[in-house]
């Protein structure tokens, strides 16, 4: 595929949304996060190479865009962890198919 010397125009939308999934780590947490709700801790096991204060950062801005919210306990209000909204679960298909490309062309 060949293109000329003109500057690509990307629409605003796509350039946002890599600018949230291609933020290193919120790949990974969506994808742990599909699995259902899980707690803070279960997410540090899950992705033991992110430190904790990252975590905490990703998970804000991931609950700003509404992708991903608190699981809270109806009874008493306690976060019992984080889980995603349907924005969130919506990008399903989106890493299955980015991992189907990552399983055909990347060499480890």
């Amino acid at each position: 595929m060949s293109r000329d010397n003109e500057s690509l125009t990307l629409c605003p939308k796509f350039q946002q949304a890599f600018a949230i999934l291609g933020k290193k780590w919120n790949g990974l947490i969506i994808q742990v996060l599909l699995d259902g709700p899980h707690r803070f801790r279960d997410i540090t096991e899950k992705i033991p190479e992110v430190s904790d204060r990252v975590l905490v950062e990703r998970l804000k801005e991931l609950e700003a865009v509404d992708i991903v919210t608190k699981d809270l306990d109806e009874t008493c209000q306690l976060n019992c962890g984080y889980m995603l909204t349907e924005k969130g679960y919506d990008l399903e298909q989106s890493l299955v198919h980015i991992q189907q490309w990552a399983n055909r062309w990347i060499t480890l």
